[in-house]
């Protein structure tokens, strides 16, 4: 009796446990509906003709305010342009704004925390006393302030929403970096007598960039909202640009009478949002549980 090995059964608490880990350590059906969404949305922005045939600025003035039908899936505006074709052009304009407003994020708080983590303590603190002041503003604020300096239009705010968003990222990756420079391979590499620059460069930074896709895909949401913002007060792209929140800016008359052209814009500002949130947590739970 001593030599025979009891199985749990399963119902016992740790079947359940291991299939709960089995169940965390891959992409669940939220995360495979968010990268079909994220999908579709690229191959919007990509090849927008492919889901929209009709142009996005054509104006039929006799097709006014026509709601959703067959003809035109998203009703049409009050030009009598096709809100479906809009809304897919559009997808390219402010997936364009968010992608390339988190590379400027990302690229100048890794610099700035790349400065802050090997510059030394003068470095570190002065790093740390300016991202202290950027963030005692509310990154939209700031977002508006450098557009009030620099004048309104979509490569203005795409440069404010990414200096915006600078901070954040920042201190995230500075504490990576950190956590890099401490680890044992990079005290070896001292002890065989690497330069600061070689291991900066070969052992730190490699190692501390692979984060930064998680943060990036995180961010392309929020640069997304904050993009389609400026846009909905004017500040971004103007209309009639196939812009999400331009086209808000423009429906925001005609609610009361035309729902469908307010409801559709929103509802892709949301989905683009939620779909890269949920996949960028679904990768950041992943990248954790493959760490242990």
């Amino acid at each position: 009796m001593s030599g025979l090995a009891i199985t749990p059964t399963s119902g016992s608490p740790d079947a359940r446990v291991r299939r709960g880990r089995r169940r965390s350590s891959g992409f669940g059906a939220p995360e495979f509906v968010a990268a079909v969404v994220v999908l579709f949305l690229l191959g919007c922005a990509l090849a927008p003709q492919l889901f929209a045939t009709a142009s996005p600025t054509a104006v039929d003035p006799r097709a006014a305010f026509s709601p959703p039908s067959l003809s035109h899936w998203f009703g049409t505006d009050e030009s009598g342009r096709d809100v479906w074709s809009r809304v897919v052009h559009g997808a390219g304009t402010s997936l364009l704004i968010g992608v390339a407003a988190t590379a400027i994020g990302l690229l100048l708080g890794a610099v700035l925390a790349t400065i802050a983590a090997v510059g030394g303590r003068i470095a570190d603190f002065a790093v740390g006393r300016v991202l202290e002041v950027l963030f005692a503003f509310p990154g939209l604020l700031l977002a508006l302030l450098v557009i009030v300096i620099a004048g309104p239009g979509p490569v203005t705010a795409t440069i404010a929403v990414g200096l915006s968003t600078a901070p954040g990222y920042a201190r995230l990756i500075r504490g990576q970096l950190l956590q890099v420079r401490s680890s044992d391979f990079v005290e070896a590499a001292r002890v065989l007598g690497h330069g600061p620059a070689r291991i900066l460069f070969r052992h730190i930074l490699p190692n501390a960039v692979a984060p930064l896709f998680v943060l990036a895909t995180l961010g392309i949401g929020q640069a997304v909202v904050w993009a389609s913002a400026l846009s909905y007060l004017g500040l971004g792209a103007q209309p009639p640009a196939p812009e999400w929140g331009a086209m808000l800016a423009a429906a925001r008359t005609y609610l009361a009478t035309a729902w469908w052209l307010t409801a559709f814009p929103g509802l892709m500002i949301v989905a683009t949002a939620l779909s890269t949130t949920v996949l960028g947590r679904g990768l950041q739970r992943r990248s954790r549980e493959d760490g242990r």
